[in-house]
C-alpha cells in the first residue's frame, strides 16, 4: 500500500490546518487496519500523534494534542483526515501517517502510538507554525 499526505503549510499560532492521508493499492481499506499520525521535528525522535484501531475502533491521542486534534477517515475516498486546530509553534514538524494491521486486543495508548509498530508509510508533509 500507498500512503500520501497533504495538506501540510505555514500557518499562525491558533490557527487550524487538516492533513489528508490517501491510501492506493488494490483492496486496501483503513477500515481493516490500525492508522496513526506521527510527527518528527528537527533534531527530535518521530513521535506518535493520535492512532485509530480500526478492529475495535478505539482512538488515542498524545496528551500533547488531545482537545486540539482529531482523526477521522473516509473509506470511500481511501482518505483519513487530521485536524489540527488551536495550533502551537511547537507542534512544527514533519507530519507523516502509517498504516498496519490492527491488534485484535486492546492496547495501551503507548503502544498504539509507537512508529515501531507501522510498517506503511507515506512520504510526510511539513506544518510550521509561527508564533
Amino acid at each position: 500500500v500507498q500512503l500520501v499526505e497533504s495538506g501540510g503549510g505555514l500557518v499562525q499560532a491558533g490557527g487550524s490546518l487538516r492533513l489528508s492521508c490517501t491510501a492506493s493499492g488494490s483492496g486496501f481499506t483503513f477500515a481493516d487496519y490500525a492508522v496513526g499520525w506521527f510527527r518528527q521535528a528537527p533534531g527530535k525522535e518521530r513521535e506518535g500523534v493520535s492512532a485509530i484501531n480500526n478492529y475495535d475502533g478505539r482512538q488515542y491521542y498524545a496528551d500533547s494534542v488531545k482537545g486540539r486534534f482529531t482523526m477521522s477517515s473516509d473509506n470511500a475516498k481511501k482518505t483519513m483526515y487530521l485536524q489540527m486546530n488551536s495550533l502551537k509553534p511547537e507542534d512544527t514538524a514533519v507530519y507523516y501517517c502509517a498504516a498496519d494491521h490492527p491488534p485484535f486486543t486492546v492496547q495501551p495508548v503507548g503502544v498504539m502510538l509507537a512508529p515501531a509498530r507501522y510498517d506503511n508509510w507515506g512520504q510526510g508533509t511539513q506544518v510550521t507554525v509561527s508564533s
